[in-house]
């Protein structure tokens, strides 16, 4: 017995879900059905919506939640911890992506996935070394102050969508230059369409049950005014047509790598950060310590896997993770089901996105 014992044991130092799955409860499975249909709910309008942030198209952010968030559910040592992308590895990949593809729209999908490849590779390489202790010395005034600032170019990004009118520029006041100075070509039915879904997020966020997913009730009531108002015949931009179906293996394109290493370093010591600090903050009382070299290992495998099929880099997100805890997560089971949602999504119901107005419209506070 217990020679059969140490060999699990020590596969489940590296496959944590050969451990939990030995132990799990059967009364957990409704907290878990419940936590990763509500999560995806959330997951699905966002990750369109980071996946227009990193210059992509909506399906791509799609892919991020579907492979990394399997791969981690096998691998990871946080029982709630939701993988899929959020806003700073969004804009990193959007800067990275810039350079790499030289301009060629055609490469842009190649060198995000490459970029997340490569990311998990460092990641991968970092665990083995067992790395994860560095996560400790990352000072937090540094991570608040960086993602502040990540934040503010974001919404300058934004600023073109939200006002209807063409946008050039990489830096924050390029960008928010370029808007302004095309003030006299406003789009109002876009504008008005922009305040009111804005006001409508904030106001579930500061009202609603945290339950509640509002990205997705912003979405859905877009989607019902584009097809009861015919907003595409008054201006506004509409997201077109989403190709259904999985991602598809695509090996990443070595001839890139040179090029984004910089970035992939970036990109990998952000998605690790923001990773272990969401899954310690929602680590609850009685569940194992997150193990940060198996994070580190986890993150790389699932940043490699998505790299190997269309997705861009992932991590961690805050907020999906505490819609995922405070919904009845009890473990990675509640992952497994929101990536089986997202497929769902994929397979059967993209159409329905298709008449809702661009995702970066709902992105500033997402």
């Amino acid at each position: 017995m217990s020679g059969r014992a140490a060999p699990t044991s020590r596969l489940a130092a590296y496959v944590p879900a050969v451990g939990w799955l030995g132990d799990y409860q059967r009364p957990w499975l409704r907290g878990d059905l419940a936590a990763g249909v509500t999560t995806a709910a959330v997951v699905i309008p966002q990750a369109m919506a980071y996946a227009t942030i990193a210059g992509l198209p909506v399906q791509a952010g799609l892919y991020v939640a579907t492979v990394p968030m399997l791969v981690y559910a096998l691998l990871g040592t946080s029982r709630p911890l939701s993988v899929s992308t959020t806003s700073t590895l969004s804009a990193l990949t959007a800067a990275a992506v810039a350079v790499a593809a030289a301009g060629d729209p055609a490469r842009v999908p190649v060198a995000a996935s490459t970029l997340a490849a490569l990311a998990g590779g460092l990641l991968l390489l970092a665990g083995l070394l067992r790395l994860g202790f560095l996560g400790d010395f990352i000072s937090a005034p540094v991570l608040a102050g960086f993602k502040a600032g990540t934040g503010l170019l974001i919404a300058a990004g934004q600023l073109g969508k939200v006002l209807g009118v063409p946008q050039e520029g990489d830096s924050f006041f390029a960008k928010v230059g370029s808007a302004l100075s095309h003030l006299d070509e406003i789009s109002w039915p876009t504008v008005t369409l922009s305040v009111f879904s804005i006001l409508l997020l904030l106001a579930l966020r500061r009202w609603a049950p945290r339950s509640l997913p509002g990205p997705l009730i912003v979405v859905a009531l877009g989607i019902l005014l584009a097809v009861a108002t015919g907003l595409a015949d008054r201006g506004v931009a509409l997201v077109g047509t989403i190709p259904p179906g999985l991602p598809e293996f695509a090996a990443p394109d070595l001839a890139m790598v040179q090029v984004l290493v910089p970035a992939a370093m970036g990109v990998a010591l952000m998605a690790f950060v923001e990773s272990i600090a969401a899954a310690r903050a929602f680590t609850a009382e009685g569940e194992p310590e997150v193990d940060a070299d198996q994070e580190l290992r986890a993150l790389g495998a699932a940043n490699l896997a998505g790299g190997c099929f269309q997705a861009f880099p992932a991590g961690g997100g805050l907020s999906q993770t505490a819609v995922n805890r405070e919904t009845g997560a009890r473990s990675q089971v509640a992952g497994v089901l929101t990536a089986g949602v997202v497929v769902l999504t994929l397979l059967f119901l993209s159409p329905l996105f298709e008449t809702a107005p661009p995702r970066r419209t709902f992105t500033l506070c997402g």
